[in-house]
Order: structure tokens, then C-alpha cells, then sequence
């Protein structure tokens, strides 16, 4: 029986090493040698003017997006691209209801993740998390404006949504020093005469994060600053048809990255000298080639550095006959997150038995929770049905049985009943939320840990697995 690697190579790309294929299939070869893919005006010379999401084909265009090498790993898949233009209205509509909804005068973002949402631009994403210098605001009639970085206006011109391009959100002390109250005083009258002009004057203005300052200056406005996460959280969590056509090329693409680094542990590891840091740098290469953008963790390990789970991602060199496990975080192609986790054993003997069980036992645990996904499904009775793990597991288990993710991780968060939080999350399952199932098989004071998580989409009628990879079949007892 071939391992699980053999099987992700071949559904996904070919065997790197076969005598009969290369690593990537012929398609992506010839896209990669054809000169006018590397020099041409066109991303894709063999289309017209749009690609087939219905972005420019425009090689040297301002907005990213996935490149050549994924847009044929995914013919060759035979996937649906999504309309980007149609996915970008269909989130900008969900804003403005549940600003409607909510009876506001608009909706002010500083939060990278959910300006991508609004507005689908981005721009030093991870920079911007600790350094908050964008901001957006949607008002109730629909009207959006952005404040960017004052020399790159011009980022999120491609989306007609975005009605106007200006400066001047940035209110932390790095950039503005003493002076920054007038700059919050000058960007919230701003903020103002948008909601007098486009939001009925209504003085009710849902924020999600915002600097101290910023904060003080808009209550000085007289508004009414309502929590801003609560309303993005809610329209996020329902994708729609081109939101989950853009989740299903990520996964195919972060599921090809993770062959690719399959592929490279099992091939390097057994020569001796490889580092965790090499292994998970194998995945962060894959992404960005396919137009995948970062990775928000370092959670990859290997042998005894696995349990207690949580340790980062470091310079251990992984030794031969030693389980690696990671979880992707990932996100990747058109800024989706592909949340997955797998273990692999590495070496040329059989894992011990207790590792064998405890695989079987997390693969157990999210397959049956898994089946129980579908639309009505309570969230605070769900964990009352879940699997339940052994003893020696539930004190290092995972600190939750399911999340919501979309961008990032999101809302809901389904807790384990002993954490569960009495009202927190009284709400039920709908179609087009998708939630990550975890499974975290620790041993308590033991020297590994089995890291298992599927990305599942709530149907009309059910739910389907997104997630394709395989599970380690020696792993599972069954190679």
C-alpha cells in the first residue's frame, strides 16, 4: 500500500522524483517556460481581457491575485474559478444590511482583515496589524471611502465599490508623536461629515478596533461607538457562491503546498540536518508561489517538541523515526485561510502503538463530529454530542472543538463542554458558514501529539468536507 504522501502527490501534483513526471504537471511547465508568460503584457496571453475570476489580464497590474502556476493547477483540477467583482458586491451588500439592520449611521474598520472584506485591497497587511494606518468607512447608504497610506491611494482603485481614496487614519504615536489628538480630531470630522452626508446623519457608528485617541475624538463628535466586531463577525461567517469557489482553489492550493513539504520531509529528513525551520519553510515558499499571501503562526514541531502542543516552529533538527505535526494557518490565494493540520511519522520503522492509537483515536474524533454539522444544528447543545477523548487527553486538548474561518479564523467558536461559556454563542449553523473541526490528542506528560483539523462547509442540506488531504496511513495502523 503506498503512504499518504504518495497519495497527496498524485491527486494534487505529480510524484517529484518519477520517472515519468515531474513535480509539476506538463501544463505548469510549459506556462513556466513559455516566454511570453514571463514577459508578456498578459498574465495569461491565451484570454482576452479578463482572466477567469473576471480580473484584468493585466501582467503588471496593481492588484494581486493567484499566479499562472495556480491558475493551471486548477484547470488541470478541473475547479470553478469565482467572479471577483461579484464576490466583492456580495460582501459589501452583507455590510450594508447588517449596518441597516442594526440602525446605524455606518460602519467605521480599522481591522486589515475586515478592510480586505469591504473593500478586497491590501496593503503591508501584517505591518498595518501593529501599525494601524488604513481605515474604512461604510456608511449606511452604501457610500465607501478609504483612508490608505498616503503614497499608495491608488491600491484600491480597481474596485468601483470604493468611492473615494484619502490619508490620514494613521493615529498611533510611532507616527503622528505629540501631535496626534489633531490628527484624530481632523480624521473623525472626516468621519462626521460622511455620516451627515451618506448616513442620515445617524450618530450610531459601529467600530471595530481603533487607537485610544480615535476613539476619545469620535465620542467628542458626539457619536454613539457601538462594537464594530459583532456586525463584521455575522456578515463574514455566511459565504457566498464565488466566496466558497475561492475557498475550494486555496485549499487545492495550500493542499499542494503541504505535499510539497510532505514530499520534502520524508525525502530530507532521513539524510540527517533538516530543521523544523527548513520543513515549514517549504510551505511558505509553495503559498507565495501560488499567490497565497502569509502564514499567522509557526505551529510546526517534530518528536518530543510536540507535546505540550503551542511550541513554535524553531532550528530542532528533526531526527529519523519522528512524528512532525503542524497546522497551516495559512492564507492564502485570493486572501482565503486554509486552516488545516495533519502529523505525519517520518522514518523507515513503524510509529509505537500508543502513537498509532492515539492517531486512530483523534481521526475518530473529528470524523464523527464532522457528520453532525448541518443547518439548525444548536451551538450550545453540539458539544453535548461531540465525541468525547479519552482520559488520558481531555487536559491538554484543544482549546476548541470547532472555529469559523473565512479571512482568518472567525466566528462562531465551539467550545469543548467543560469551556463552554453559557450564551456566548446561542446561535445555530447555517449554510455557507465553514468551520474548522480540530483534534488535538495529547498525551498528558507524554512525548507527542497527534494535530488533526478538516475545513468543512455547512451545505442546505449537510455539510462536505473541503479538505482532501490524506491521513498518515502508517500513522493509521494501516501500512
Amino acid at each position: 500500500m503506498s503512504n499518504a504522501n504518495d497519495i497527496a502527490l498524485d491527486r494534487i501534483v505529480e510524484s517529484p522524483g518519477s520517472t515519468e513526471s515531474s513535480a509539476l504537471s506538463d501544463a505548469v511547465m510549459d506556462a513556466q517556460g513559455d516566454a511570453s508568460y514571463r514577459t508578456g503584457r498578459k498574465i495569461d496571453p491565451s484570454k482576452g481581457a479578463l482572466l477567469g475570476d473576471g480580473t484584468p489580464n493585466e501582467n503588471d497590474r496593481v492588484e494581486i491575485g493567484p499566479t499562472t502556476l495556480a491558475f493551471s493547477e486548477w484547470a488541470k483540477a478541473s475547479l470553478t474559478l469565482p467572479n471577483l467583482p461579484a464576490m466583492r458586491e456580495y460582501r459589501w451588500t452583507r455590510l450594508v444590511q447588517h449596518i441597516v439592520e442594526r440602525d446605524l449611521g455606518g460602519l467605521l474598520l480599522f481591522d486589515p482583515l475586515n478592510i480586505r472584506y469591504a473593500t478586497d485591497s491590501t496593503n503591508m497587511q501584517l505591518w498595518n496589524t501593529h501599525n494601524p494606518f488604513r481605515a474604512v468607512m461604510v456608511c449606511a447608504d452604501g457610500y465607501m471611502v478609504i483612508w490608505d497610506y498616503k503614497n499608495s491611494p491608488f491600491l484600491s482603485e480597481f474596485n468601483p465599490l470604493v468611492k473615494e481614496q484619502r490619508a490620514g487614519a494613521d493615529l498611533f504615536y510611532f507616527d503622528r508623536g505629540d501631535k496626534i489628538n489633531d490628527a484624530a480630531k481632523r480624521f473623525t470630522q472626516e468621519v462626521a461629515d460622511l455620516v451627515q452626508q451618506h448616513g442620515g446623519n445617524n450618530k450610531r457608528l459601529a467600530v471595530d478596533k481603533i487607537m485610544l485617541h480615535g476613539l476619545r475624538a469620535l465620542e467628542a463628535q458626539r457619536f454613539t461607538v457601538i462594537p464594530g466586531e459583532e456586525l463584521t463577525e455575522k456578515a463574514r461567517s455566511i459565504k457566498g457562491p464565488d466566496e466558497i469557489l475561492a475557498m475550494r482553489c486555496a485549499s487545492h492550493a495550500c493542499e499542494t503546498a503541504v505535499a510539497q513539504m510532505e514530499h520534502f520531509a520524508r525525502t530530507e529528513v532521513p539524510k540527517g540536518g533538516v530543521s523544523e525551520n527548513d520543513v515549514w519553510a517549504v510551505l511558505h515558499a509553495e503559498n507565495v508561489r501560488r499567490g497565497g499571501e502569509w502564514i499567522e503562526t509557526r505551529l510546526l514541531s517534530s518528536g518530543p517538541r510536540t507535546n505540550p502542543w503551542f511550541q513554535e516552529c524553531g532550528p530542532r533538527e528533526i531526527q529519523n523515526n519522528e512524528i512532525i505535526s503542524f497546522d497551516t494557518d495559512l492564507v492564502g490565494s485570493y486572501g482565503i485561510c486554509v486552516d488545516i493540520s495533519r502529523s505525519w511519522w517520518v522514518g523507515d520503522e513503524a510509529p509505537p502503538a500508543d502513537m498509532v492509537y492515539a492517531m486512530q483515536h483523534g481521526y475518530e474524533h473529528i470524523r464523527y463530529n464532522t457528520s453532525l454539522l448541518k443547518p439548525g444544528v444548536s451551538l450550545e447543545d453540539l458539544p453535548h454530542q461531540c465525541h468525547k477523548l479519552d482520559a488520558q487527553y481531555q487536559k491538554p486538548k484543544y482549546g476548541c472543538l470547532m472555529h469559523g474561518v473565512g479571512l482568518c479564523d472567525e466566528w462562531p467558536l465551539v467550545a469543548y463542554p467543560d469551556q463552554q461559556v453559557p450564551g456566548a454563542f446561542d446561535y445555530e449553523l447555517k449554510p455557507g458558514m465553514v468551520l474548522c473541526v480540530e483534534a488535538l490528542v495529547s498525551p498528558e506528560g507524554g512525548d507527542f501529539s497527534i494535530k488533526l483539523e478538516d475545513q468543512v462547509l455547512i451545505t442546505e442540506d449537510g455539510h462536505e468536507n473541503l479538505t482532501q488531504y490524506p491521513f498518515d496511513e502508517r500513522l493509521m495502523g494501516v501500512s
